[in-house]
């Protein structure tokens, strides 16, 4: 029996779609924070659970049974590594064999500000007993697509991640990897994930003006300015310093990665920024 957490969320819903492709449904548990969202895949033939992060009470139960389970980590980033500890204790408690783990590229060695919970949930894994398998995600692809748009408008790509080097991979790359380990048979390993192509901003600037037949160009600028400008964009103060800070940390090559382990583990290329940048603008 597989269990997935976080199953109608962004990146859930795309690990569902992928792995009912090739697993019956009756052996597939969509654990969820609100069953009704999962009604269509309720529909589908899978089992749906409850089993919410803040109520570890939930969290027990809706593994009792399972296998391989995995853990798409939670989107509450500050309260990441409580609720993780939750469902790794639950897990082990249902007698999980298996945990995947959807982790950060190079967690154990990233100055990104969001490795920290990743680390110490990987931490928390490793001394659970468990099996563990991570799944260390790199930048995805539709962090950069809000921008686009504006970048157009303004004929300018703010960043500051100066020229370094960004491995990008779309959300339904990384949910057909996160199908393809789930439904396969290792019980340990480190995926480091990453698309197979890898851009600097004012590579993506020239993209977005290709797309868009018209001059954008990339200015570099501080991560407090970038910080303040996203802020005045609209974001969220929070938001606005991971993004900012990814992006400094992006300049020292923290999002950048040649290995194609997840090109190879999908079993096809990874898709390209400028496939979905053409799609944003030109439909």
């Amino acid at each position: 029996m597989y269990a997935v957490t976080g199953a109608t969320g962004q990146l859930g819903r795309h690990v569902m779609a992928d792995l009912v492709k090739t697993t019956p449904p009756a052996s597939i548990i969509a654990a969820v924070r609100d069953p009704a969202k999962a009604a269509p895949l309720a529909a589908q033939g899978i089992q749906v659970r409850e089993a919410d992060y803040d109520r570890p009470e939930t969290l027990e139960a809706a593994f009792q049974g399972v296998e391989r389970l995995l853990l798409i980590s939670s989107s509450a980033v500050g309260r990441r590594v409580t609720q993780h500890q939750a469902v790794i204790a639950a897990a082990k408690a249902a007698g999980v064999s298996v945990v995947l783990y959807t982790s950060l590229l190079h967690a154990d060695r990233s100055a990104i500000g969001l490795a920290e919970e990743h680390r110490q949930t990987e931490a928390a894994l490793r001394d659970s007993g468990l099996s563990v398998v991570l799944l260390r995600n790199g930048w995805y692809a539709e962090n950069y697509l809000n921008g686009v748009s504006p970048a157009v408008t303004r004929g300018v790509l703010f960043g500051a991640a100066g020229d370094g080097r960004i491995s990008t991979a779309s959300r339904s790359d990384y949910a057909a990897a996160a199908a393809v380990a789930l439904a396969g048979a290792e019980t340990s390993g480190v995926y480091e994930l990453a698309g197979d192509e890898s851009w600097t901003l004012a590579d993506l600037a020239e993209v977005i003006s290709k797309a868009a037949d018209k001059p954008v160009a990339y200015k570099d600028i501080s991560e407090a300015a970038y910080r303040e400008a996203l802020i005045g964009a609209g974001l969220p103060e929070h938001v606005a310093e991971i993004v900012a800070n990814a992006d400094a940390s992006a300049a020292k090559g923290a999002l950048f990665d040649d290995s194609r382990t997840l090109s190879r583990l999908i079993g096809r290329p990874t898709i390209t920024m400028t496939q979905m940048i053409n799609a944003v603008l030109n439909g």
